[in-house]
């Protein structure tokens, strides 16, 4: 073979990875559309936020603060955690990234639930360690389950709690008992991206349990209730040991000093944390409730989001659903590739989006 036809072949698991396919944004025909596909926040972001951004754009010759110690410091300040633990990130998919690349290998497994974030499964094949999925228990993780998944070749277990899609969670004593099944040498990591939006009395994101633990991590996001999914902005919560290994392969301006000033102010501004935690808990049940009272069968959630169930019925699957919401304008997520292939995943949006899909959905299950 001459060497005009040799070309760069991608290290063996990569081309067998699924590549993500985010929710779409738009719909041929349709001039105004409600995008629900996303879980982004109807709100915005802060005004603060949105002030501090417009303040460092007066700077953008500058390389940013490679250690993101404004941002840091914000998030040590409304936590009341230890700056030195925290490592801040392009979004809190590339901190998911980092972990695998710094604590996976060829040989290696890392353990998901069925219904957990895709990205868990992508960055665990590219470390070039094996995925392993193990079932939950209707639309919920089940500790048992996981717990006997675990091997020798065990080096990660990814939890999204609360979960997306499914807006199901597990509590603190749950986790618990997880980790204490766990062998010292495999890293449990709690994806709390919906956290913040959580009020239950059971329920704890992870701070205290990697607070007094070496093999825990927390990983969070800005893209979610502080409405800066547009910045990117991520962060972990770790060992002194992790973050100090994650250092030595993140990228050296991985945060750009865009998303550290309004990160820092966006944190800070606990009103507008509030507000948008009050009008999830009031639509989130308001929208359950209406969705149930269709006919529908919906998945508990605790998130800004809920999981809708459809039927096998004749023309009223969720593929047929999705096309009949679509065309009014109204764009929800199919969860197929998450393993839920009849249902659709709604975002708490606002509430002439949320009256809307209620509307349309009566429209279409009415429907002959």
């Amino acid at each position: 073979m001459t060497s005009a036809r040799k070309k760069p072949v991608p290290k063996k698991g990569v081309m067998d990875i699924a590549t993500y396919v985010p929710g779409k944004e738009t719909v041929a025909g349709v001039e105004r559309v409600y995008k629900l596909s996303s879980n982004e926040t109807p709100h915005g972001p802060s005004r603060k936020a949105i002030d501090a951004l417009a303040d460092i754009s007066k700077h953008l010759e500058l390389y940013p603060d490679g250690g993101s110690h404004l941002l840091r410091e914000a998030i040590a300040e409304v936590h009341g955690l230890n700056p030195a633990n925290i490592l801040c990130g392009n979004g809190s998919d590339e901190l998911l990234g980092l972990l695998c690349q710094a604590y996976l290998a060829p040989g290696d497994e890392g353990i998901f639930t069925e219904h957990g974030f895709l990205v868990y499964k992508i960055q665990i094949t590219a470390a070039g360690a094996s995925p392993v999925c193990v079932r939950e228990e209707d639309c919920k993780a089940s500790v048992d389950t996981i717990l006997a998944a675990v091997t020798e070749r065990t080096k990660m277990v990814f939890l999204a709690n609360p979960n997306n899609p499914t807006g199901t969670y597990l509590p603190v004593e749950e986790v618990r008992r997880l980790h204490a099944g766990l062998p010292g040498n495999v890293l449990l990591v709690l994806d709390a991206a919906y956290s913040e939006y959580v009020r239950r009395n059971d329920y704890e994101s992870g701070i205290e349990l990697v607070s007094s633990n070496e093999n825990v991590v927390m990983t969070r996001t800005f893209s979610k209730i502080y409405g800066l999914a547009g910045l990117r902005i991520g962060w972990i919560y770790a060992p002194l040991a992790v973050v100090d290994a994650l250092n030595r392969i993140r990228g050296p301006f991985n945060v750009s000093a865009a998303a550290i000033a309004a990160g820092a102010a966006a944190i800070r501004d606990r009103e507008h944390v509030e507000q948008a935690v009050d009008y999830n808990q009031i639509w989130l049940a308001r929208l359950t409730e209406e969705l149930e009272a269709l006919g529908l069968r919906v998945t508990p959630s605790v998130g800004n989001f809920v999981l809708i169930h459809f039927t096998e019925d004749a023309g009223k699957t969720a593929g047929d659903a999705d096309a009949f919401l679509s065309s009014r304008g109204f764009v929800l997520r199919q969860v197929s590739a998450y393993g839920l292939p009849n249902a659709l995943r709604m975002t708490v949006g606002s509430v002439e989006a949320i009256e809307g899909v209620l509307a349309a959905l009566k429209e279409f299950l009415e429907a002959t």
